[in-house]
């Protein structure tokens, strides 16, 4: 057992653990169980960040053993400079979760708290795997314990909205396994992706490659138009699976297109990038435009997830290592900025039961601790320079302008809409004088709140105010993806 293994197997035995205990009389032994478990996984992760090297491109901390002997199919673990961060931020997201959840979730407590702890370890399953059937086992897997944790503890739509995720995640992913078998079969029947690679294809094969990854990735990011299920699920989700969705799974997607789209399809990838980046820059500008008229602040940060991630996809695919970092560090910055706009969500609804802007006003008043908490989040959800938020998409705009001044451009409009959506959430929901009894009637946060918050927010403003680790990781494996890409493999 290397560290990945840890990484991936700890969260997983300790989910199985807490399915096996049993009812809810268990639940304080449940709950501390769960941190236990989260937080062992989270400490498995720590050697992966201080003992990287940040000079190499090549896969680390590898592990390789037969799986299925007969398919060449093998357990193959190891990250590189792409991959290495979202380990550690899925096992740090995971305790934050557990953590959040400690009253809200009253019914079931040991099962909620099990799927979180296996959706963990899969998670961190498909960052790590380097054979292309374990990728798949670990990406179609984490939809069942989301479809769970949906479809169990979320609101009254609550079916609707598990359905229309798994139906929409699952059809996109079964052209990727076609896409899987074909370059099985190319490689002379090798799931080793970095074996997939090297592989010469023919133009009309990479283009057919590229758009069944497309399918599966788009779907997952989510790109427009693929993104409708998504407002409707993180309406309906418990928070902690909002927060665990918006800043873990989505980036899932992204990360596809930089481990298979752009390797294995190059030249596809360059014919089609004014495609992804026409869809990306829809999403910066139009669903900005969508997240502006909500009622609902869950449906309001959803839409703002899409467009933060169209920026992701923007920085990939205009091909160049600021544009590329500056996605990846956008996803990082993204998962802890959005997990902790849910998780604020969360702490209102858990006192007023309602996502309804118009149910608040004057919330300053009565929590101002909180207040400045969200005040911070809503801010590194805008870009304010010297929070998260601002890195990855500053890296992208300049990537962005250097490729052409018109994106460049339209891509900048992002920061003036995600801005104006965010402030007058947060003028309607905190500001101004108390608006009814409810308000008036809400106690500030408590110390575990205070915790969960604290430590997102710390977070937020470590990366945006010195992001060199995160970009030293990345370097690189970024310089050498893309001489990878730049290299025609056409035969």
């Amino acid at each position: 057992m290397g560290l990945l293994s840890l990484a991936i197997w700890t969260p997983i035995a300790f989910g199985v653990l807490l399915l096996a205990l049993g009812r809810d009389e268990h639940a304080r032994v449940v709950r501390w169980l769960a941190l236990v478990g989260a937080l062992i996984g989270l400490a498995v992760t720590v050697p992966l960040i201080s003992g990287f090297d940040t000079g190499s491109a090549a896969a680390q901390f590898v592990e390789k053993a037969q799986w299925i002997e007969r398919f060449n199919v093998y357990y193959h673990l190891g990250v590189d400079g792409i991959s290495m961060w979202f380990v550690p931020l899925t096992a740090f997201i995971t305790v934050i979760v557990v953590i959040a959840s400690w009253e809200s979730i009253t019914e079931r407590v040991n099962q909620y708290m099990g799927a979180f702890l296996i959706l963990s370890g899969l998670m961190i399953g498909v960052f790590s795997a380097l054979d292309g059937m374990l990728f798949y086992v670990f990406f179609e897997a984490t939809l069942i314990p989301m479809y769970l944790i949906i479809g169990i503890w979320g609101g009254p739509n609550k079916i609707y909205a598990a359905f229309k995720f798994f139906l929409y995640t699952l059809l996109g992913s079964l052209l990727t396994l076609i896409a899987f078998i074909y370059l099985y079969n190319q490689s002379g029947g090798s799931f080793d992706i970095a074996t997939w690679h090297k592989l010469p294809l023919s133009a009309t094969a990479q283009t057919l490659l590229f758009f069944a990854f497309f399918a599966a990735f788009a779907v997952k990011v989510p790109m427009w138009p693929v993104h409708t299920w998504l407002p409707d699920v993180h309406v309906e989700a418990p928070t902690g699976g909002s927060a665990v969705l918006a800043a873990i799974m989505l980036k899932l997607g992204a990360y596809g297109f930089l481990r298979f789209s752009m390797p294995i399809a190059p030249d596809a990838a360059h014919k089609w990038a004014w495609l992804m980046i026409t869809l990306s820059l829809v999403a910066v500008i139009y669903v900005g435009l969508v997240a502006m008229v909500q009622k609902d602040m869950k449906k309001l940060v959803a839409y703002s997830s899409v467009a933060h991630m169209g920026f992701v996809t923007l920085g990939f695919f205009v091909f160049n290592d600021l544009g590329v970092s500056g996605g990846l560090v956008q996803m990082i910055a993204h998962g802890f900025v959005s997990g902790a706009m849910f998780l604020c969500i969360g702490v209102l609804y858990d006192r007023v039961h309602s996502r309804e802007i118009a149910s608040y006003g004057g919330v300053v008043n009565t929590m101002p601790r909180f207040a400045a908490f969200a005040l911070l989040f809503a801010m590194a959800n805008c870009g304010l320079p010297a929070t998260a938020g601002f890195v990855g998409e500053w890296m992208v705009i300049i990537a962005a302008v250097k490729f052409d001044f018109w994106i460049g451009l339209g891509a900048g409009t992002a920061l003036i809409l995600g801005a104006s959506y965010t402030l007058w959430m947060y003028k309607r929901v905190y500001l101004g004088p108390v608006a009814n009894d409810d308000v008036r009637g809400l106690s500030d946060i408590n110390s575990r709140e205070f915790l969960v918050l604290a430590l997102l927010a710390i977070a937020v403003l470590y990366m945006g105010i010195y992001p060199k680790p995160f970009t030293d990781v990345m370097d690189a494996s970024v310089a050498e993806l893309l001489k990878h890409v730049a290299q025609s493999k056409l035969h």
